[in-house]
């Protein structure tokens, strides 16, 4: 029966996968190795500031085990959102990875670099044709939007990954990309149902988050046919199940029949789960739907300021009864002392509280024996943050409040020194919807020997 198989690795790329379940997916003998190597989860950070929120070499094990057995087995290897955020620089330190892989071990090979930064001059004349739309809920795109952000990228769907092998490179290492693409391109390349290759790729993306007991960091194996796809699993510990695949699909997703991405929708109302064994997952009916126009996701980070933050715990009955009238005396003391400055955002999040929820939390009342407080302070300046840090800091210490008994300090410090100079911070800028003409040019591919 023809088909496609496919093996992804992990969850993101330098979250590790045990050997023995990569080479139990080597065995199946799959046609192409692939994994997702990014995500806005993390925040904007990575984007803004260029960084990778995942380790050097936790990736290279990872990319080094991965490059060998492609270059093997003759099949290939493909990596999307290189680096964590897929920008210039989280691409330019993936390649060096894989540069270092090359060399030590005397591997040679053919290389796709696909790059996802999007120039701010093409967005400009995008904006002023009315071609630029807000993804919920993110606010209408200005054009200071654009010229303050650091890095643009644009989230490529498959087809720049299909005209990639189509030169029949051996590892493709591609910026920022839709999650399912280095699952679903082969798979497309070769002519079956995009809707099934999207849909396998979203599950895929995850790797073995999808089985029971899940984990980011184990491998998945996905087989696509012409009227379906199986999932299964590759470590004796897990399993696919039925309910393990319907809910992963759900994941990350506003509406559970329709999952938009790059020039389309997979349509999932008459998609149908199957437990063909005590590990494998049949799944059929899933619709991929084109998109007029065609459109990508933006995405891009600005700076906004500077951080600094204090942890401190406490353990004082009166002092948690009374935490919401301490807080806002502080806050009060903060605003009299430094009435000069203005602009600086000082917050303070209660773990024990509502440090997770904020003013979502249902539960009021508070039966806990101790409290951690950070103490945050964001400002244009690190040294103005510093000092509405520490003023906070030092005031919470020594805060006179109702009932209060012993005048020896009231917050425990479990750091010297106690406040932390972050740096810059970020916000997204950018999380819109672009028209596009070209889905594949718009990307620029380099193809290099190693």
């Amino acid at each position: 029966m023809k088909s496609v198989k496919i093996l992804s690795t992990t969850a993101i790329l330098g979250y590790g996968f045990p050997m023995a379940s990569f080479e139990a997916g080597m065995k199946l003998k799959p046609d192409c190795i692939a994994v997702d190597a990014g995500s806005t989860d993390p925040g904007p950070y990575y984007l803004g500031a260029g960084v990778s929120f995942t380790d050097f070499y936790a990736v290279k094990r990872d990319l080094g085990i991965m490059i060998q057995a492609g270059i093997e087995h003759h099949v290939p290897v493909l990596v999307g959102t290189a680096g964590g955020s897929g920008a210039k620089p989280h691409l330019d330190w993936t390649i060096q990875i894989v540069k270092e892989i090359a060399q030590e071990n005397n591997l040679h090979f053919k290389m796709a670099i696909i790059e996802a930064d999007i120039d701010k001059e093409v967005l400009y004349k995008a904006f002023d044709e009315g071609k630029i739309k807000p993804l919920h809920p993110a606010p209408e795109c200005t054009k200071d939007d654009i010229k303050d952000s650091t890095y643009i990228v644009g989230q490529m769907g498959v087809e720049p990954f299909i005209e990639a092998l189509k030169l029949d490179v051996d590892v493709i290492i591609a910026g920022r990309a839709y999650d399912p693409t280095v699952f679903a391109a082969l798979p497309i390349l070769r002519g079956f149902d995009p809707g099934l290759a999207l849909h396998c790729g979203k599950i895929l993306e995850c790797a073995a988050i999808a089985s029971t007991p899940g984990s980011g960091s184990d491998c998945m194996f996905g087989t696509i046919y012409e009227d379906s796809f199986v999932l299964e699993t590759l470590n004796p510990i897990r399993k696919c199940t039925t309910l393990s695949v319907s809910a992963h699909t759900l994941y990350e997703k506003t509406n559970p029949y329709i999952l938009p991405g790059p020039g389309g929708t997979i349509d999932l109302h008459n998609t149908s789960f199957t437990q063909l064994n005590e590990n494998q997952v049949e799944v059929k009916g899933s619709v991929y739907i084109p998109s007029n126009p065609y459109t990508i996701k933006l995405e891009a980070a600005k700076c906004v300021g500077y951080r600094t933050v204090s942890i401190a715990g406490v353990r004082d009955s009166i002092f948690i009864r009374e935490i919401d009238s301490i807080i806002q005396g502080v806050e009060q003391r903060v605003k009299d002392n430094f009435k000069n400055l203005k602009d600086y955002h000082l917050n303070f999040k209660i773990y024990g509280k509502n440090g997770v929820m904020g003013d979502l939390e249902p539960i009021k009342e508070i039966h806990t024996h101790e409290l951690c407080i950070v103490i945050d302070a964001v400002a244009q300046t690190q040294e103005v943050a510093n000092t509405i840090c520490s003023f906070a800091r030092s005031t919470m210490l020594h805060y006179g409040y109702e009932g209060r008994i012993a005048t020896a300090g009231n917050l425990a410090f479990p750091y010297s020194p106690s406040d932390f100079k972050v740096g810059p911070v970020y916000n997204f800028s950018l999380y819109h919807l672009i028209e596009v003409s070209d889905p594949v040019n718009m990307f620029k591919r380099t193809i290099v020997e190693l």
